[in-house]
């Protein structure tokens, strides 16, 4: 009985990423597809529609949106949309949070040279983390909260998306050569998914 009950949770472990994926997947075609099919209709003709078009459009806008965006101007008009979003009370946490998401694993707001690992004062444990903020900075809120030898650093959590801010002393921490977005997915995974590269001792 037991090996069976072994046998099944391998075998959850292995088909249930590969159903949510594959989910998640069909619910971005088909939402993409009910949203841009009709347009490429009335354009084009039902005759000279073919399955796909719509995904390859989105592709072909989101590509467009992010090469314009190199233009601080023309950044600025895509970012409105957010900034509506942001002034609307029901929508405000959930566009907040689904950006957020993305921003972090994209690595967006940190600095590239910002992967350190954090030995905690008093203790032999050590963290990944990414420094997101440093003191001395004047007119930021957090910054001026901390000492000259101090800075923030957000050390995520495995198998989940959030984590924690800590400010220690910058000798607790020592610089490690990895990409931000690599070590927030090193660190989401438990360190179970592909290797990054990075040096710890």
């Amino acid at each position: 009985m037991k090996r069976t009950l072994q046998y099944l949770f391998k075998g959850l472990a292995i088909l249930l990423p590969i159903v949510v994926t594959f989910a998640l997947l069909q619910w971005l075609l088909v939402t993409i597809e009910t949203w841009l099919k009709p347009i490429w209709i009335t354009l084009l003709g039902e005759s000279s529609y073919f399955p796909g078009l719509a995904f390859i459009s989105f592709l072909g806008i989101a590509l467009l949106i992010g090469f314009s965006s190199r233009w601080n101007f023309i950044d600025s008009l895509w970012q409105l949309p957010g900034k509506l979003i942001n002034r609307l009370p029901l929508l405000r946490s959930l566009y907040g949070t689904i950006n957020d998401v993305f921003e972090m694993m994209s690595g967006k707001n940190f600095a590239e040279e910002s992967v350190v690992l954090v030995t905690l004062p008093g203790s032999k444990l050590r963290l990944i983390g990414i420094v997101t903020k440093k003191s001395g900075i004047k007119g930021d809120r957090l910054s001026e909260l901390m000492e000259g030898d101090q800075v923030a650093v957000f050390l995520p959590m495995s198998y989940n998306v959030g984590g924690y801010m800590v400010i220690v002393p910058a000798d607790c921490i020592e610089s490690l050569t990895m990409k931000p977005a690599d070590a927030l997915q090193l660190t989401i995974s438990g360190g179970l998914g592909k290797n990054h590269s990075g040096k710890i001792d």
